[in-house]
């Protein structure tokens, strides 16, 4: 394992109402909580084997005897007013720690796999910077060899500027961009996956043509 490695999830607490709430006002609370822990569970099987140390950053409150296996990943509470912030702490905090290549990826990434997390940090060798853009105008990875307080600063997150005012930032950095991937926010990034037909029983036959 490289010690020098350091990958940082962002996560929520799965909890009915709470999570994936764009998601939800098509599909319910419940199924949206189910699907959202259909990708956790998936989060866990793409980073529990990779060869680097891990950490989960909880959104509310650090739980114990979740399915984030303690004796591989380390636990921590997401610190600041917006997402933003929160992602400069658990970067600063990272380089604090003595890291030398530092990744951070959400929680609902079902386009995602371990080699691409091993691509993204192979990536690093050779850059300052990695980045995975969202098919929605965000990203779904972020890693750096040193801190950009910039990139996690005026910001209008959530949004599709994201991305674009990121590799502004980056403009006159070495980055490497990684392919385009789908997070899970909506229906529509889901409603024709295989993985997530059983969590859609609820959605009418109509609705799924349209």
């Amino acid at each position: 394992m490289n010690n020098e490695n350091l990958l940082i999830i962002f996560t929520r607490n799965p909890e009915l109402g709470k999570c994936k709430t764009r998601l939800a006002t098509k599909v319910g609370d419940e199924a949206a909580l189910n699907i959202y822990t259909f990708l956790l569970e998936h989060t866990v099987a793409i980073t529990k084997d990779l060869a680097v140390n891990k950490q989960v950053h909880y959104s509310v409150k650090i739980r114990e005897n979740d399915l984030w296996n303690e004796s591989i990943y380390s636990k921590k509470q997401q610190q600041g007013p917006d997402l933003g912030l929160r992602m400069l702490h658990a970067f600063e905090q990272g380089f604090d720690q003595g890291y030398k290549k530092i990744i951070i990826i959400g929680s609902d990434m079902f386009d995602m796999n371990q080699t691409n997390l091993e691509t993204a940090f192979e990536a690093l060798n050779s850059s300052n910077f990695v980045i995975g853009p969202a098919t929605d105008g965000g990203y779904y990875l972020l890693g750096m060899t040193r801190l950009k307080s910039e990139l996690f600063q005026a910001k209008a997150w959530g949004t599709s500027s994201v991305l674009d005012h990121s590799l502004l930032d980056l403009q006159n950095e070495t980055v490497v961009q990684l392919a385009a991937k789908n997070d899970v926010d909506y229906y529509e990034d889901i409603k024709y996956e295989a993985a997530f037909q059983p969590f859609l029983k609820n959605i009418t036959k109509n609705e799924k043509i349209h």
